[in-house]
C-alpha cells in the first residue's frame, strides 16, 4: 500500500493535469479498485427540541451532542468563506483531491519536514462522515487514524462525492459536522455557544474564529488562558487569508481583526433539570419517562434514550402554558416550596388524554444541599434527605419509588359507574345510619371493625349524616354508609374492574394483593372509600373519561412528534377505548355535579362538600372531594367538558405522617386552576343523559 501511495503522489506531482483516477489505473493498485465507490453516511446526532402545546414555547432541549443541522441558506457567506480560507484555498477548483498538495505533503513528510496533511475540505468531510457512520469502535478508529490506507480511501470517496454533490452541498455538510469545542458540534451549535446567534448572522470576525477552531478545538479555545492567544492569532491569520483570496476587502479585514474576541460560552442546558421555568420540569420529566416506555423508539432503555438525545426530533407536547402557569400561581398563593407537605396538581383533556398540567410546590432540580432531613423518622435516622424544596421524584405522576397516595372518596365514582352499568338508577335509595356494619371482613385495619366483630364497619365523617340517600345526595354529601352498601349490592370486584377500565394504575404490591383474584376483590370492602394508592394524574384522567362520554384515553404528553426528516409520527397520538356507555357516563356526571356546588339536570343535590368550586368557576362542572383516615390526604377533582383537574395535598416522604392535610389549601388551588383555564371562554353544558 505504501508503494502504491508513492506511485500515486509521484505521478500526480509529475503530471498534475492528469485525473487521479487515471493515475490509479496506471499504478494498477487492486486496493484502490476494491474500495466501495461511496461511503455509508449516517446522520450525526441531533438535538431534540421539546415545546409546549403552542408549538412555540420551548420546554427543553435534550442531546448527546449539541448539534442541529441547518441548510446552506441559513449559513452566513462569511462563514462559508472563512472555512475555505482556513482549510482549503482551492476548494472551488479541485475535484475533491488536491493532487499537487498531496504530492507536496508526501515528499515533505517523507523527508522529515513538518507534517502536512493536504486533505481537502471534501476529504475532511469524508473522514468525519466515516467516523459518524462507524458501527464499531474499531471502525471509528480506522476512520480517523493517520495511515496510507485511510488516505487512499478518503481520496476515492472524495472523488465520488464531488460527482454526487455540488460545492455548496459539500460545504454545508462539512459545516454541519465540524466540531467547534465546548460541546458545540456543527455550525448552528458553534454560533449559539460562542455568540448566541443564528449562523446566518455571523460576522467576518466571528466566522474566522469558528473556522480556526475546527483544526484543533481545544488548542484554539478562546475561553481558556492558553487557548486565547492562539485563537486570536489563528483568527487573524484566517482573516488575512480571506483578504488574500478576495473574499473580503483589506479594510474589512482590518476592521474584523480589531473586533474583541469572545471569551464566554452560552452552552444551553440539557435535559429536564435545565428547564428555564423550573415549574415545567415535572412535565418535562413526565414526557421523558413516557418516551422511555415507548417501544417505537427502541427495544431497550439505552436505544430509546439515544433516539431521544440524538434523533433530532421536534416534539410538541400537550402542556398548556396558560393552565400550567395558572396552577403554579395558585399553588404559590397557598403553600411554600419549602413546606414538607405538597400540593400536587394534574390536569387532562377529555376525549384525547392530553396531559395539560403537572404542577406542585417544588422546584424540579436535584438537591443542592438545601433540602432538610426527611420527615419520615426511619429515613431521617438513616440520614436521608426530604424531597423539598428540590426534587426530581415523580411525585405528581408516580413511578420509581412513588406508588401514589390514598385519595379517599373520589373513588366512590367507580362504585356509581358500576351500579349504573348493572341496572341501578341514580335515584336508587339506601337508608343509611352514621355507621354501617358491612358483610366485608376487615382486610388490614382491625380498628375499622365493628365492636366485637371482624366485619368492616365504616362511618360517616359526621355522626349527624344519616337518612335515606340516592346517588345524587349520597355522592353530593359523600356518604360512606351509602356507598359501602351500594358496593356490596353491585360487587366490589365490578367496582374495581371499572377503575381499571378507567385507567387506574395500582403500583403498590399490597394494593395488587388485595385484588389479585376475583374472590379477593369481591371482599375488598374499603375500596370505594379510596384506600388504595393513586396519583392526581390517575384520578384526573379517570374523571376525564366521564367527560369524554365514557371514552377512556390513555394519558399522553404528546400532541405531535416530527422526525428530523420532517415525517410526522403516530406515536403518542390519542389512544382511546369506550370504557363505559355514553349514557352511564352522562348519568355519573349528573350526580357528580352535586359535590362541587353545581346543579344536576335530572335530580336534586341537596348538599355539597365544596360549593365554592362552582361559585368560583361559573361554568358547568362536576367533581368530588376526598379525605382519608386521620386526614393524611385531602383531595379534590373538578372538571369541565374541556379540562379535568385533580389535586392532592400529601406528604410525599411519609405516608403515615401525623399532619392533617387541609382542604382549605388544596381545594382552592384545584378549582381556581380550572377557573383560570376557563376564563374568557363560553360555558359548555354537559350532554343530558338519555339524549
Amino acid at each position: 500500500m505504501c508503494g502504491f501511495l508513492t506511485a500515486v503522489v509521484v505521478s500526480a506531482a509529475s503530471f498534475p493535469a492528469v485525473a487521479l483516477g487515471g493515475l490509479v489505473a496506471k499504478a494498477g493498485a487492486e486496493e484502490f479498485a476494491s474500495l466501495p465507490s461511496t461511503i455509508v453516511e449516517q446522520a450525526a446526532p441531533q438535538v431534540t427540541r421539546v415545546f409546549a402545546a403552542d408549538g412555540k414555547t420551548q420546554l427543553a432541549v435534550l442531546y448527546d451532542e449539541f448539534r442541529s443541522d441547518v441548510p446552506n441558506s441559513q449559513i452566513s457567506v462569511n462563514m462559508q468563506n472563512a472555512i475555505v480560507a482556513a482549510e482549503d484555498h482551492k476548494f472551488y477548483e479541485h475535484n475533491g483531491v488536491d493532487v499537487k498538495g498531496i504530492a507536496r505533503a508526501f515528499v515533505n513528510n517523507s523527508q522529515g519536514g513538518s507534517q502536512q496533511g493536504a486533505s481537502t475540505l471534501t476529504m475532511q468531510y469524508v473522514r468525519m462522515a466515516q467516523a459518524y457512520g462507524a458501527k464499531t469502535a474499531q471502525e471509528a478508529i480506522d476512520a480517523t487514524k493517520d495511515s496510507p490506507e485511510r488516505k487512499i480511501a478518503e481520496m476515492k470517496y472524495a472523488l465520488q462525492i464531488e460527482k454526487d454533490l455540488n460545492k455548496k452541498e459539500i460545504l454545508t455538510r462539512y459545516l454541519n459536522l465540524a466540531p467547534f469545542g465546548n460541546g458545540a458540534y456543527g455550525i448552528y451549535a458553534g454560533a449559539q455557544v460562542y455568540f448566541k446567534k443564528s449562523p446566518k448572522n455571523l460576522t467576518i470576525a466571528e466566522s474566522a474564529l469558528l473556522a480556526g477552531m475546527v483544526k484543533a478545538p481545544t488548542a484554539f479555545d478562546p475561553t481558556t488562558k492558553t487557548g486565547y492567544p492562539q485563537a486570536l492569532d489563528r483568527r487573524n491569520y484566517i482573516i488575512d487569508n480571506m483578504v488574500g483570496l478576495g473574499q473580503i476587502t483589506k479594510a474589512e479585514g482590518e476592521a474584523a481583526k480589531k473586533t474583541k474576541l469572545s471569551r464566554t460560552t452560552n452552552r444551553p442546558g440539557n435535559g429536564c433539570t435545565s428547564v428555564s421555568t423550573n415549574s415545567w420540569g415535572f412535565f418535562c420529566d413526565y414526557f421523558y419517562r413516557w418516551w422511555m416506555e415507548q417501544k417505537d423508539f427502541g427495544d431497550n432503555a439505552y436505544d430509546r434514550e439515544r433516539q431521544l438525545k440524538s434523533g433530532g426530533y421536534t416534539v410538541v407536547t400537550s402542556m398548556d402554558v396558560k393552565a400550567q402557569n395558572a396552577a403554579r400561581h395558585e399553588i404559590n398563593r397557598k403553600i411554600k416550596d419549602d413546606n414538607k407537605n405538597a400540593v400536587v396538581i394534574a390536569g387532562t383533556e377529555p376525549g384525547t388524554g392530553h396531559v395539560k398540567v403537572l404542577a406542585t410546590n417544588r422546584k424540579f432540580k436535584l438537591d443542592d444541599g438545601s433540602n432538610p432531613l426527611s420527615s419520615n423518622p426511619a429515613a431521617r435516622k438513616a440520614g436521608a434527605r426530604a424531597s423539598y424544596p428540590n426534587t426530581t421524584n415523580p411525585i405528581i405522576t408516580g413511578g420509581g419509588d412513588i406508588a401514589g397516595y390514598q385519595a379517599g372518596s373520589v373513588f366512590k365514582m367507580f362504585t356509581m359507574v358500576a351500579a349504573l352499568e348493572n341496572g341501578y338508577e341514580l335515584d336508587h335509595p339506601i337508608t343509611s345510619d352514621s355507621t354501617y356494619k358491612s358483610s366485608y371482613p376487615v382486610a388490614f385495619n382491625s380498628d375499622a371493625a365493628c365492636p366485637g366483630t371482624s366485619f368492616y364497619c365504616p362511618s360517616n365523617s359526621s355522626p349527624n349524616t344519616k337518612g335515606t340517600f340516592n346517588m345524587w345526595t349520597g355522592f353530593g354529601k359523600s356518604v360512606n354508609t351509602y356507598f359501602v352498601p351500594l358496593q356490596e349490592q353491585v360487587g366490589a370486584e365490578k367496582v374495581i374492574d371499572v377503575s381499571k377500565r378507567f385507567g387506574m394504575v395500582y403500583r403498590s404490591s399490597s394494593d395488587r394483593d388485595l385484588m389479585k383474584t376475583e374472590a379477593a376483590a369481591h371482599e375488598f370492602g374499603a375500596f370505594t372509600l379510596g384506600v388504595t394508592t393513586s396519583t392526581p394524574l390517575d384520578i384526573a384522567n379517570a374523571y376525564a373519561t366521564l367527560a369524554g362520554d365514557g371514552k377512556y384515553c390513555a394519558p399522553t404528553p404528546i400532541k405531535q412528534i416530527t422526525a428530523s426528516n420532517g415525517k410526522k409520527l403516530k406515536t403518542g397520538q390519542p389512544n382511546c377505548v369506550q370504557a363505559t356507555t355514553p349514557d352511564v357516563a352522562r348519568k355519573t356526571i349528573d350526580a357528580a355535579r352535586c359535590p362541587v356546588g353545581d346543579r344536576a339536570q335530572l335530580g336534586n343535590c341537596n348538599g355539597s362538600t365544596e360549593a365554592n368550586a362552582y361559585r368560583t368557576i361559573r361554568h358547568p362542572i362536576f367533581g368530588k372531594t376526598g379525605t382519608t383516615d386521620s386526614d393524611r390526604t385531602a383531595s379534590l377533582v373538578v372538571g369541565s367538558s374541556s379540562l379535568v383537574v385533580a389535586g392532592y395535598m400529601v406528604n410525599p416522604d411519609w405516608a403515615n405522617h401525623t399532619d392533617r392535610m387541609r382542604h382549605d389549601i388544596v381545594n382552592p388551588v384545584t378549582y381556581r386552576t380550572l377557573a383560570d383555564y376557563l376564563d374568557g371562554t363560553d360555558p359548555v353544558e354537559f350532554k343530558k343523559p338519555g339524549e
